[in-house]
Protein backbone atom coordinates (compact mmCIF):
# COMPACT_ATOMS: atom_id res chain seq x y z
CA UNK A 1 0.00 0.00 0.00
CA UNK A 2 1.57 3.37 -1.00
CA UNK A 3 2.20 5.86 1.76
CA UNK A 4 -0.06 8.49 0.27
CA UNK A 5 -3.06 6.19 0.49
CA UNK A 6 -2.20 5.24 4.06
CA UNK A 7 -2.44 8.84 5.16
CA UNK A 8 -5.90 9.54 3.70
CA UNK A 9 -8.88 9.96 5.99
CA UNK A 10 -10.64 7.00 4.37
CA UNK A 11 -8.71 4.64 6.66
CA UNK A 12 -10.88 5.93 9.51
CA UNK A 13 -13.85 3.98 8.17
CA UNK A 14 -12.11 1.30 6.13
CA UNK A 15 -9.60 -0.23 8.55
CA UNK A 16 -10.35 -2.76 11.26
CA UNK A 17 -8.40 -0.98 14.01
CA UNK A 18 -10.41 2.20 13.61
CA UNK A 19 -13.70 0.32 13.57
CA UNK A 20 -12.68 -1.38 16.80
CA UNK A 21 -12.27 2.11 18.28
CA UNK A 22 -15.59 3.43 16.94
CA UNK A 23 -17.57 0.40 18.07
CA UNK A 24 -15.88 0.36 21.47
CA UNK A 25 -16.61 4.04 22.05
CA UNK A 26 -20.21 3.64 20.90
CA UNK A 27 -20.70 1.11 23.71
CA UNK A 28 -18.91 3.33 26.24
CA UNK A 29 -21.02 6.36 25.30
CA UNK A 30 -24.21 4.29 25.55
CA UNK A 31 -23.08 3.18 29.00
CA UNK A 32 -22.51 6.78 30.08
CA UNK A 33 -25.96 7.88 28.90
CA UNK A 34 -27.61 4.90 30.62
CA UNK A 35 -25.91 4.96 34.02
CA UNK A 36 -24.69 8.48 34.78
CA UNK A 37 -28.16 10.12 35.00
CA UNK A 38 -29.51 7.28 37.17
CA UNK A 39 -27.61 7.37 40.43
CA UNK A 40 -29.06 5.42 43.41
CA UNK A 41 -31.52 7.44 45.48
CA UNK A 42 -29.86 9.48 48.24
CA UNK A 43 -26.37 8.61 46.99
CA UNK A 44 -24.69 11.88 47.95
CA UNK A 45 -26.13 12.07 51.48
CA UNK A 46 -25.33 8.41 52.19
CA UNK A 47 -21.76 8.84 50.99
CA UNK A 48 -21.35 11.99 53.08
CA UNK A 49 -22.65 10.25 56.21
CA UNK A 50 -20.40 7.24 55.67
CA UNK A 51 -17.34 9.42 55.08
CA UNK A 52 -18.08 11.39 58.24
CA UNK A 53 -18.15 8.14 60.21
CA UNK A 54 -14.92 6.93 58.59
CA UNK A 55 -13.18 10.18 59.46
CA UNK A 56 -14.23 10.14 63.10
CA UNK A 57 -13.57 6.41 63.58
CA UNK A 58 -10.09 6.60 62.03
CA UNK A 59 -9.12 9.02 64.84
CA UNK A 60 -10.85 7.03 67.55
CA UNK A 61 -8.79 3.82 67.64
CA UNK A 62 -5.44 2.44 66.41
CA UNK A 63 -7.36 -0.19 64.42
CA UNK A 64 -10.35 -0.26 62.10
CA UNK A 65 -13.44 -0.36 64.29
CA UNK A 66 -16.78 -2.09 63.81
CA UNK A 67 -18.34 1.27 62.95
CA UNK A 68 -15.59 1.94 60.41
CA UNK A 69 -16.38 -1.28 58.57
CA UNK A 70 -20.12 -0.59 58.71
CA UNK A 71 -19.51 2.77 57.04
CA UNK A 72 -17.47 1.05 54.33
CA UNK A 73 -20.31 -1.43 53.82
CA UNK A 74 -22.77 1.43 53.49
CA UNK A 75 -20.77 2.93 50.64
CA UNK A 76 -20.15 -0.40 48.93
CA UNK A 77 -23.87 -1.14 48.91
CA UNK A 78 -24.40 1.90 46.69
CA UNK A 79 -24.29 0.58 43.13
CA UNK A 80 -25.88 1.83 39.94
CA UNK A 81 -26.14 -1.81 38.91
CA UNK A 82 -28.68 -2.32 41.70
CA UNK A 83 -31.37 -0.36 39.85
CA UNK A 84 -34.10 -2.24 37.99
CA UNK A 85 -33.07 -0.94 34.57
CA UNK A 86 -29.50 -2.14 35.18
CA UNK A 87 -30.75 -5.58 36.19
CA UNK A 88 -32.72 -5.80 32.94
CA UNK A 89 -29.61 -4.96 30.90
CA UNK A 90 -27.56 -7.44 32.90
CA UNK A 91 -30.11 -10.20 32.24
CA UNK A 92 -30.09 -9.49 28.51
CA UNK A 93 -26.31 -9.59 28.05
CA UNK A 94 -25.61 -12.29 30.68
CA UNK A 95 -23.64 -15.44 29.94
CA UNK A 96 -25.18 -18.87 30.70
CA UNK A 97 -25.73 -19.60 34.42
CA UNK A 98 -23.88 -22.08 36.60
CA UNK A 99 -24.92 -25.73 36.44
CA UNK A 100 -23.88 -29.01 38.01
CA UNK A 101 -25.21 -32.05 36.12
CA UNK A 102 -27.84 -30.86 33.67
CA UNK A 103 -26.54 -28.27 31.15
CA UNK A 104 -30.11 -27.09 30.53
CA UNK A 105 -30.02 -25.57 34.02
CA UNK A 106 -27.70 -22.93 32.56
CA UNK A 107 -30.57 -21.67 30.37
CA UNK A 108 -33.78 -22.45 32.27
CA UNK A 109 -35.03 -22.25 35.82
CA UNK A 110 -38.71 -22.77 36.53
CA UNK A 111 -40.61 -21.05 39.31
CA UNK A 112 -40.70 -24.27 41.32
CA UNK A 113 -36.96 -24.84 40.92
CA UNK A 114 -36.28 -21.25 41.96
CA UNK A 115 -38.41 -21.63 45.09
CA UNK A 116 -36.65 -24.88 46.04
CA UNK A 117 -33.25 -23.28 45.51
CA UNK A 118 -34.31 -20.21 47.47
CA UNK A 119 -35.48 -22.29 50.45
CA UNK A 120 -32.19 -24.21 50.61
CA UNK A 121 -30.17 -21.03 50.18
CA UNK A 122 -32.18 -19.25 52.87
CA UNK A 123 -31.41 -22.02 55.36
CA UNK A 124 -27.69 -21.65 54.69
CA UNK A 125 -27.96 -17.87 54.85
CA UNK A 126 -29.76 -17.94 58.20
CA UNK A 127 -27.02 -20.15 59.59
CA UNK A 128 -24.29 -17.86 58.20
CA UNK A 129 -26.12 -14.76 59.42
CA UNK A 130 -26.47 -16.22 62.90
CA UNK A 131 -22.74 -16.87 63.02
CA UNK A 132 -22.03 -13.36 61.75
CA UNK A 133 -24.24 -11.83 64.45
CA UNK A 134 -22.45 -13.87 67.09
CA UNK A 135 -19.03 -12.79 65.79
CA UNK A 136 -20.13 -9.17 65.55
CA UNK A 137 -21.28 -9.09 69.19
CA UNK A 138 -17.93 -10.58 70.21
CA UNK A 139 -16.12 -7.93 68.16
CA UNK A 140 -18.15 -5.11 69.70
CA UNK A 141 -17.49 -6.46 73.20
CA UNK A 142 -13.73 -6.69 72.58
CA UNK A 143 -13.70 -3.23 71.08
CA UNK A 144 -15.46 -1.79 74.15
CA UNK A 145 -12.93 -3.43 76.45
CA UNK A 146 -10.09 -1.91 74.44
CA UNK A 147 -11.87 1.45 74.44
CA UNK A 148 -12.26 1.32 78.24
CA UNK A 149 -8.48 1.01 78.44
CA UNK A 150 -8.24 4.09 76.18
CA UNK A 151 -6.58 1.85 73.58
CA UNK A 152 -3.32 1.85 75.57
CA UNK A 153 -3.29 -1.89 76.25
CA UNK A 154 -1.64 -3.52 73.22
CA UNK A 155 -3.00 -7.00 74.00
CA UNK A 156 -6.57 -5.70 74.24
CA UNK A 157 -6.16 -3.83 70.96
CA UNK A 158 -4.88 -6.98 69.25
CA UNK A 159 -7.77 -9.01 70.67
CA UNK A 160 -10.29 -6.46 69.41
CA UNK A 161 -8.68 -6.33 65.98
CA UNK A 162 -8.60 -10.13 65.76
CA UNK A 163 -12.29 -10.41 66.70
CA UNK A 164 -13.25 -7.69 64.23
CA UNK A 165 -11.42 -9.44 61.38
CA UNK A 166 -13.12 -12.73 62.34
CA UNK A 167 -16.47 -10.92 62.16
CA UNK A 168 -15.54 -9.58 58.71
CA UNK A 169 -14.84 -13.10 57.47
CA UNK A 170 -18.22 -14.21 58.81
CA UNK A 171 -19.83 -11.14 57.25
CA UNK A 172 -18.36 -12.02 53.86
CA UNK A 173 -19.65 -15.58 54.11
CA UNK A 174 -23.12 -14.32 55.06
CA UNK A 175 -23.10 -11.82 52.17
CA UNK A 176 -22.20 -14.54 49.70
CA UNK A 177 -24.92 -16.79 51.12
CA UNK A 178 -27.47 -13.96 50.86
CA UNK A 179 -26.85 -13.56 47.12
CA UNK A 180 -28.00 -17.14 46.56
CA UNK A 181 -31.32 -16.49 48.30
CA UNK A 182 -32.31 -14.22 45.41
CA UNK A 183 -32.81 -17.10 43.00
CA UNK A 184 -35.48 -16.26 40.45
CA UNK A 185 -36.94 -18.18 37.49
CA UNK A 186 -35.33 -17.42 34.14
CA UNK A 187 -35.40 -18.42 30.51
CA UNK A 188 -32.20 -17.23 28.88
CA UNK A 189 -32.79 -18.69 25.43
CA UNK A 190 -34.60 -15.68 23.98
CA UNK A 191 -32.15 -13.11 25.46
CA UNK A 192 -29.22 -15.06 24.01
CA UNK A 193 -30.87 -15.16 20.58
CA UNK A 194 -31.58 -11.45 20.86
CA UNK A 195 -28.01 -10.70 21.94
CA UNK A 196 -26.65 -12.78 19.05
CA UNK A 197 -28.73 -10.83 16.53
CA UNK A 198 -27.83 -7.48 18.11
CA UNK A 199 -24.08 -8.15 18.21
CA UNK A 200 -24.17 -9.68 14.74
CA UNK A 201 -25.73 -6.50 13.35
CA UNK A 202 -23.38 -4.36 15.46
CA UNK A 203 -20.22 -5.93 14.02
CA UNK A 204 -21.76 -6.19 10.52
CA UNK A 205 -21.75 -2.38 10.28
CA UNK A 206 -17.98 -2.28 10.44
CA UNK A 207 -17.67 -5.29 8.14
CA UNK A 208 -19.74 -3.49 5.51
CA UNK A 209 -17.61 -0.33 5.61
CA UNK A 210 -14.41 -2.40 5.49
CA UNK A 211 -15.51 -3.87 2.17
CA UNK A 212 -16.64 -7.25 3.47
CA UNK A 213 -20.03 -8.83 2.94
CA UNK A 214 -22.22 -7.80 5.87
CA UNK A 215 -24.75 -10.51 4.99
CA UNK A 216 -22.20 -13.32 4.97
CA UNK A 217 -20.65 -12.01 8.16
CA UNK A 218 -24.04 -11.90 9.88
CA UNK A 219 -24.92 -15.47 8.85
CA UNK A 220 -21.56 -16.87 9.94
CA UNK A 221 -21.74 -14.92 13.20
CA UNK A 222 -24.51 -17.21 14.49
CA UNK A 223 -22.12 -20.15 14.37
CA UNK A 224 -19.27 -18.30 16.12
CA UNK A 225 -21.65 -16.96 18.76
CA UNK A 226 -23.04 -20.45 19.33
CA UNK A 227 -19.50 -21.68 19.95
CA UNK A 228 -19.01 -18.84 22.44
CA UNK A 229 -22.16 -19.97 24.28
CA UNK A 230 -20.77 -23.51 24.49
CA UNK A 231 -17.50 -22.14 25.88
CA UNK A 232 -19.30 -20.20 28.62
CA UNK A 233 -21.46 -23.25 29.28
CA UNK A 234 -18.36 -25.38 29.86
CA UNK A 235 -16.74 -22.70 32.03
CA UNK A 236 -19.78 -22.42 34.28
CA UNK A 237 -20.05 -26.11 35.02
CA UNK A 238 -19.40 -26.21 38.77
CA UNK A 239 -16.39 -28.56 38.64
CA UNK A 240 -14.75 -26.69 35.76
CA UNK A 241 -15.31 -23.40 37.56
CA UNK A 242 -13.68 -24.83 40.69
CA UNK A 243 -10.54 -25.71 38.74
CA UNK A 244 -10.49 -22.37 36.96
CA UNK A 245 -10.80 -23.64 33.39
CA UNK A 246 -12.22 -20.54 31.76
CA UNK A 247 -14.13 -19.74 28.60
CA UNK A 248 -10.97 -18.81 26.68
CA UNK A 249 -9.53 -22.33 26.83
CA UNK A 250 -12.89 -23.92 26.00
CA UNK A 251 -13.57 -21.59 23.07
CA UNK A 252 -10.20 -22.34 21.48
CA UNK A 253 -10.55 -26.08 22.18
CA UNK A 254 -14.02 -26.34 20.62
CA UNK A 255 -12.88 -24.32 17.62
CA UNK A 256 -9.79 -26.49 17.18
CA UNK A 257 -11.85 -29.67 17.31
CA UNK A 258 -14.10 -28.40 14.53
CA UNK A 259 -11.33 -26.96 12.33
CA UNK A 260 -9.13 -30.03 12.61
CA UNK A 261 -11.82 -32.69 12.13
CA UNK A 262 -14.76 -31.79 9.92
CA UNK A 263 -13.23 -28.44 9.04
CA UNK A 264 -14.71 -24.98 9.61
CA UNK A 265 -17.64 -24.53 7.20
CA UNK A 266 -16.93 -22.04 4.41
CA UNK A 267 -20.07 -20.05 5.21
CA UNK A 268 -18.75 -19.47 8.76
CA UNK A 269 -15.34 -18.09 7.72
CA UNK A 270 -16.52 -14.50 6.98
CA UNK A 271 -17.37 -14.18 10.69
CA UNK A 272 -14.13 -15.78 11.93
CA UNK A 273 -12.53 -12.43 12.71
CA UNK A 274 -10.12 -12.85 15.62
CA UNK A 275 -8.65 -9.36 15.72
CA UNK A 276 -11.89 -7.50 14.95
CA UNK A 277 -13.56 -8.95 18.06
CA UNK A 278 -10.65 -8.77 20.46
CA UNK A 279 -9.54 -5.27 19.45
CA UNK A 280 -13.03 -3.96 20.17
CA UNK A 281 -12.90 -5.73 23.52
CA UNK A 282 -9.51 -4.19 24.28
CA UNK A 283 -10.89 -0.69 23.72
CA UNK A 284 -13.50 -1.51 26.39
CA UNK A 285 -10.73 -2.84 28.64
CA UNK A 286 -9.09 0.59 28.48
CA UNK A 287 -12.04 2.09 30.36
CA UNK A 288 -11.34 -0.30 33.24
CA UNK A 289 -7.76 0.94 33.68
CA UNK A 290 -8.24 3.93 35.97
CA UNK A 291 -5.19 5.97 36.93
CA UNK A 292 -6.63 6.79 40.35
CA UNK A 293 -6.63 3.11 41.25
CA UNK A 294 -3.09 2.72 39.96
CA UNK A 295 -1.94 5.50 42.27
CA UNK A 296 -3.68 3.81 45.22
CA UNK A 297 -1.01 1.10 45.26
CA UNK A 298 1.64 3.71 44.62
CA UNK A 299 5.28 3.37 43.71
CA UNK A 300 5.69 -0.26 44.88
CA UNK A 301 3.13 -1.50 42.39
CA UNK A 302 4.62 0.58 39.59
CA UNK A 303 8.08 -0.90 40.25
CA UNK A 304 6.67 -4.43 40.22
CA UNK A 305 4.71 -3.91 36.98
CA UNK A 306 6.77 -1.40 35.00
CA UNK A 307 10.35 -2.35 35.88
CA UNK A 308 10.22 -6.15 35.96
CA UNK A 309 8.03 -6.51 32.87
CA UNK A 310 10.36 -4.77 30.35
CA UNK A 311 13.38 -6.63 31.80
CA UNK A 312 11.65 -9.99 31.42
CA UNK A 313 10.34 -9.19 27.92
CA UNK A 314 13.72 -8.02 26.62
CA UNK A 315 15.69 -10.83 28.25
CA UNK A 316 13.30 -13.50 26.99
CA UNK A 317 13.48 -12.15 23.45
CA UNK A 318 17.28 -12.04 23.48
CA UNK A 319 17.56 -15.55 24.94
CA UNK A 320 15.07 -16.78 22.34
CA UNK A 321 17.21 -15.39 19.52
CA UNK A 322 20.74 -15.97 20.82
CA UNK A 323 20.50 -19.17 22.87
CA UNK A 324 17.28 -21.06 22.08
CA UNK A 325 17.45 -19.79 18.48
CA UNK A 326 13.75 -19.46 17.70
CA UNK A 327 13.62 -19.37 13.87
CA UNK A 328 10.85 -16.74 13.73
CA UNK A 329 11.52 -13.36 15.34
CA UNK A 330 7.83 -12.50 15.22
CA UNK A 331 6.95 -15.68 17.12
CA UNK A 332 9.71 -14.93 19.61
CA UNK A 333 8.55 -11.39 20.42
CA UNK A 334 4.87 -12.41 20.50
CA UNK A 335 5.55 -15.16 23.05
CA UNK A 336 7.80 -12.83 25.06
CA UNK A 337 5.15 -10.10 25.23
CA UNK A 338 2.33 -12.56 25.93
CA UNK A 339 4.19 -14.12 28.85
CA UNK A 340 5.69 -10.96 30.38
CA UNK A 341 2.95 -8.35 30.02
CA UNK A 342 -0.60 -9.59 30.31
CA UNK A 343 -1.25 -12.59 28.13
CA UNK A 344 -3.62 -12.55 25.18
CA UNK A 345 -4.18 -8.77 25.05
CA UNK A 346 -0.46 -8.04 24.81
CA UNK A 347 0.02 -10.88 22.31
CA UNK A 348 -2.65 -9.43 19.99
CA UNK A 349 -1.16 -5.91 20.15
CA UNK A 350 2.41 -7.16 19.67
CA UNK A 351 1.49 -9.53 16.86
CA UNK A 352 -0.20 -6.64 15.05
CA UNK A 353 2.85 -4.40 15.54
CA UNK A 354 5.35 -6.93 14.13
CA UNK A 355 2.94 -8.48 11.61
CA UNK A 356 3.20 -11.96 13.13
CA UNK A 357 1.49 -14.83 11.35
CA UNK A 358 -1.91 -16.05 12.53
CA UNK A 359 -0.47 -19.43 13.52
CA UNK A 360 2.24 -17.77 15.62
CA UNK A 361 -0.35 -15.77 17.52
CA UNK A 362 -2.42 -18.90 18.08
CA UNK A 363 0.60 -20.76 19.44
CA UNK A 364 1.48 -17.95 21.87
CA UNK A 365 -2.10 -17.60 23.07
CA UNK A 366 -2.52 -21.36 23.49
CA UNK A 367 0.57 -21.69 25.69
CA UNK A 368 -0.51 -18.65 27.70
CA UNK A 369 -3.90 -20.15 28.45
CA UNK A 370 -2.44 -23.48 29.56
CA UNK A 371 0.11 -21.90 31.90
CA UNK A 372 -2.46 -19.41 33.22
CA UNK A 373 -4.81 -22.23 34.19
CA UNK A 374 -2.00 -24.02 36.02
CA UNK A 375 -0.61 -20.94 37.76
CA UNK A 376 -3.94 -19.63 39.02
CA UNK A 377 -4.45 -22.92 40.90
CA UNK A 378 -0.87 -23.71 41.97
CA UNK A 379 0.33 -20.25 43.05
CA UNK A 380 -2.32 -19.62 45.77
CA UNK A 381 -1.64 -23.12 47.15
CA UNK A 382 2.11 -22.43 47.35
CA UNK A 383 1.58 -18.97 48.86
CA UNK A 384 -0.67 -20.38 51.56
CA UNK A 385 1.62 -23.34 52.23
CA UNK A 386 4.67 -21.17 52.89
CA UNK A 387 2.72 -18.58 54.92
CA UNK A 388 3.46 -15.72 52.52
CA UNK A 389 1.71 -12.43 53.47
CA UNK A 390 -1.35 -11.57 51.37
CA UNK A 391 0.14 -8.34 50.03
CA UNK A 392 3.31 -10.08 48.82
CA UNK A 393 1.36 -13.03 47.43
CA UNK A 394 -1.08 -10.73 45.65
CA UNK A 395 1.74 -8.67 44.11
CA UNK A 396 3.51 -11.83 42.96
CA UNK A 397 0.38 -13.22 41.27
CA UNK A 398 -0.63 -9.85 39.80
CA UNK A 399 2.71 -9.50 38.08
CA UNK A 400 3.00 -13.06 36.75
CA UNK A 401 -0.41 -14.63 36.00
CA UNK A 402 -1.29 -13.58 32.45
CA UNK A 403 -5.07 -13.18 32.56
CA UNK A 404 -6.86 -10.42 34.48
CA UNK A 405 -9.73 -12.76 35.33
CA UNK A 406 -7.37 -15.49 36.51
CA UNK A 407 -5.50 -12.97 38.66
CA UNK A 408 -8.74 -11.95 40.38
CA UNK A 409 -9.76 -15.56 40.96
CA UNK A 410 -6.36 -16.50 42.42
CA UNK A 411 -6.30 -13.38 44.59
CA UNK A 412 -9.78 -14.04 45.94
CA UNK A 413 -8.62 -17.51 47.00
CA UNK A 414 -6.10 -15.89 49.37
CA UNK A 415 -8.26 -13.05 50.69
CA UNK A 416 -9.44 -9.50 50.11
CA UNK A 417 -6.00 -7.88 50.48
CA UNK A 418 -4.42 -10.28 48.01
CA UNK A 419 -7.29 -9.74 45.55
CA UNK A 420 -6.97 -5.94 45.79
CA UNK A 421 -3.18 -5.90 45.33
CA UNK A 422 -3.16 -8.55 42.59
CA UNK A 423 -5.92 -6.91 40.54
CA UNK A 424 -4.40 -3.43 40.88
CA UNK A 425 -0.91 -4.54 39.84
CA UNK A 426 -2.37 -6.39 36.85
CA UNK A 427 -4.23 -3.17 35.97
CA UNK A 428 -0.93 -1.24 36.18
CA UNK A 429 0.73 -3.86 33.98
CA UNK A 430 -2.08 -3.64 31.42
CA UNK A 431 -1.06 -0.03 30.75
CA UNK A 432 2.06 -1.41 29.06
CA UNK A 433 0.00 -2.94 26.23
CA UNK A 434 0.16 0.30 24.25
CA UNK A 435 3.76 1.04 25.17
CA UNK A 436 4.98 -2.41 24.12
CA UNK A 437 3.04 -2.25 20.85
CA UNK A 438 4.62 1.11 19.99
CA UNK A 439 8.16 0.04 20.92
CA UNK A 440 7.85 -3.20 18.93
CA UNK A 441 6.53 -1.29 15.90
CA UNK A 442 9.49 1.11 16.04
CA UNK A 443 12.03 -1.67 16.62
CA UNK A 444 10.69 -3.77 13.75
CA UNK A 445 10.86 -0.84 11.36
CA UNK A 446 14.23 0.45 12.53
CA UNK A 447 16.08 -2.84 13.10
CA UNK A 448 14.40 -6.08 12.12
CA UNK A 449 13.07 -5.06 8.71
CA UNK A 450 15.34 -2.07 8.07
CA UNK A 451 17.01 -1.80 4.66
CA UNK A 452 20.64 -0.72 4.78
CA UNK A 453 21.13 2.86 3.64
CA UNK A 454 17.40 3.62 3.78
CA UNK A 455 15.95 5.90 6.43
CA UNK A 456 13.10 4.65 8.58
CA UNK A 457 9.85 6.29 7.52
CA UNK A 458 7.67 7.72 10.27
CA UNK A 459 4.70 6.85 8.07
CA UNK A 460 5.81 3.22 8.07
CA UNK A 461 5.98 3.21 11.88
CA UNK A 462 2.54 4.80 12.01
CA UNK A 463 1.18 2.28 9.51
CA UNK A 464 2.59 -0.65 11.50
CA UNK A 465 1.47 0.68 14.88
CA UNK A 466 -1.86 -0.99 15.91
CA UNK A 467 -4.28 1.94 15.94
CA UNK A 468 -6.77 0.27 18.25
CA UNK A 469 -4.24 0.90 21.03
CA UNK A 470 -5.14 4.59 20.67
CA UNK A 471 -8.72 3.68 21.58
CA UNK A 472 -7.47 1.62 24.51
CA UNK A 473 -5.38 4.55 25.80
CA UNK A 474 -8.08 7.11 25.01
CA UNK A 475 -10.74 5.16 26.91
CA UNK A 476 -8.39 4.89 29.89
CA UNK A 477 -7.64 8.63 29.90
CA UNK A 478 -11.29 9.67 29.48
CA UNK A 479 -12.67 7.38 32.16
CA UNK A 480 -9.79 8.14 34.53
CA UNK A 481 -10.56 11.85 34.12
CA UNK A 482 -14.28 11.33 34.72
CA UNK A 483 -13.48 9.14 37.74
CA UNK A 484 -11.22 11.86 39.18
CA UNK A 485 -13.93 14.48 38.58
CA UNK A 486 -16.58 12.40 40.33
CA UNK A 487 -14.29 11.32 43.13
CA UNK A 488 -13.63 7.72 44.15
CA UNK A 489 -16.97 7.26 45.94
CA UNK A 490 -19.25 8.41 43.13
CA UNK A 491 -16.88 6.82 40.61
CA UNK A 492 -17.32 3.49 42.40
CA UNK A 493 -21.10 3.79 42.08
CA UNK A 494 -21.47 5.10 38.52
CA UNK A 495 -18.34 3.78 36.77
CA UNK A 496 -17.07 0.69 38.62
CA UNK A 497 -20.55 -0.59 39.43
CA UNK A 498 -22.31 1.23 36.65
CA UNK A 499 -20.89 1.53 33.14
CA UNK A 500 -18.20 -1.13 33.62
CA UNK A 501 -19.84 -3.91 35.64
CA UNK A 502 -23.29 -3.09 34.32
CA UNK A 503 -22.43 -3.16 30.63
CA UNK A 504 -18.91 -3.04 29.20
CA UNK A 505 -17.19 -5.76 31.25
CA UNK A 506 -19.74 -8.42 30.28
CA UNK A 507 -19.70 -7.36 26.63
CA UNK A 508 -15.90 -7.38 26.67
CA UNK A 509 -16.08 -10.96 27.88
CA UNK A 510 -18.36 -11.87 24.98
CA UNK A 511 -16.03 -10.16 22.47
CA UNK A 512 -12.99 -11.96 23.85
CA UNK A 513 -14.86 -15.27 23.77
CA UNK A 514 -15.84 -14.67 20.13
CA UNK A 515 -12.19 -13.99 19.36
CA UNK A 516 -10.99 -17.16 21.08
CA UNK A 517 -13.60 -19.22 19.26
CA UNK A 518 -12.38 -17.65 16.01
CA UNK A 519 -8.78 -18.54 16.85
CA UNK A 520 -9.77 -22.17 17.16
CA UNK A 521 -11.89 -22.17 14.01
CA UNK A 522 -9.11 -20.59 11.96
CA UNK A 523 -6.26 -22.80 13.20
CA UNK A 524 -4.99 -25.89 11.43
CA UNK A 525 -2.54 -27.98 13.46
CA UNK A 526 -0.59 -28.69 10.29
CA UNK A 527 0.26 -24.99 10.08
CA UNK A 528 1.62 -25.01 13.65
CA UNK A 529 3.57 -28.24 13.37
CA UNK A 530 6.88 -26.72 12.29
CA UNK A 531 6.82 -24.19 15.15
CA UNK A 532 7.00 -26.99 17.71
CA UNK A 533 10.18 -28.45 16.23
CA UNK A 534 12.55 -29.19 19.11
CA UNK A 535 10.04 -27.80 21.59
CA UNK A 536 11.70 -24.37 21.32
CA UNK A 537 8.56 -22.21 21.90
CA UNK A 538 7.74 -24.20 25.04
CA UNK A 539 11.33 -23.89 26.31
CA UNK A 540 11.19 -20.13 25.67
CA UNK A 541 7.92 -19.76 27.54
CA UNK A 542 9.11 -21.80 30.53
CA UNK A 543 12.36 -19.82 30.71
CA UNK A 544 10.59 -16.46 30.49
CA UNK A 545 7.92 -17.33 33.02
CA UNK A 546 10.50 -18.74 35.45
CA UNK A 547 12.50 -15.51 35.20
CA UNK A 548 9.28 -13.53 35.61
CA UNK A 549 8.31 -15.45 38.75
CA UNK A 550 11.71 -14.93 40.40
CA UNK A 551 12.16 -11.24 39.53
CA UNK A 552 8.57 -10.29 40.38
CA UNK A 553 8.72 -11.95 43.80
CA UNK A 554 12.07 -10.30 44.55
CA UNK A 555 10.91 -6.85 43.41
CA UNK A 556 7.60 -7.16 45.29
CA UNK A 557 9.39 -8.07 48.51
CA UNK A 558 11.91 -5.23 48.17
CA UNK A 559 9.33 -2.58 47.30
CA UNK A 560 6.48 -3.56 49.63
CA UNK A 561 8.50 -4.64 52.66
CA UNK A 562 11.93 -2.96 52.55
CA UNK A 563 11.51 0.33 50.69
CA UNK A 564 7.84 1.26 51.29
CA UNK A 565 6.62 -0.69 54.34
CA UNK A 566 4.32 2.17 55.33
CA UNK A 567 2.30 1.71 52.13
CA UNK A 568 2.03 -2.01 52.80
CA UNK A 569 0.81 -1.33 56.33
CA UNK A 570 -1.95 0.94 55.03
CA UNK A 571 -3.38 -1.61 52.58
Amino acid sequence: MPISSKSTLSVLWKEEDWWAIWLGFIILIIGIFIFFPRAPEGMDSKIAAANSTLKSESKKAPFKTVEWYQAVDAKQNLKATGNDFAKSISSFIAVPHSWTQNPLDAFFMTKGEAETKKVKATEKYNSAKSKETEMKLAAIASQKVAETAVYKDLSLNEKAQSDILAWRDAHKSASNAKKKTKAAPYNQVLPLIGLCILLGLFFSIGAKFMGRSAGRFFIGFFFVFGLAILAYLAENQVTMKHYGIGYAAWAILFGLIISNTIGTPRWVMPAVQVEYFIKTGLVLLGAEILFGKIISIGIPGIFVAWIVTPIVLTTTYIVGQKIIKIPSKTLNITISADMSVCGVSAAIATAAACKAKKGELTLAVGMSLVFTSIMMIVMPIIIKAVGMPQVLGGAWMGGTIDSTGAVAAAGAFLGDKALYVAATIKMIQNVLIGVVAFVVAVYWCAKVEAVEGQRVSLWEIWYRFPKFVLGFIGASIIFSTIYAYFGSDVGYVLIDHGVIRGLTKTLRGWFFCLAFASIGLATDFRELKHHFKGGKPLILYVFGQSLNLCLTLLMAYIMFYLVFPEITASI
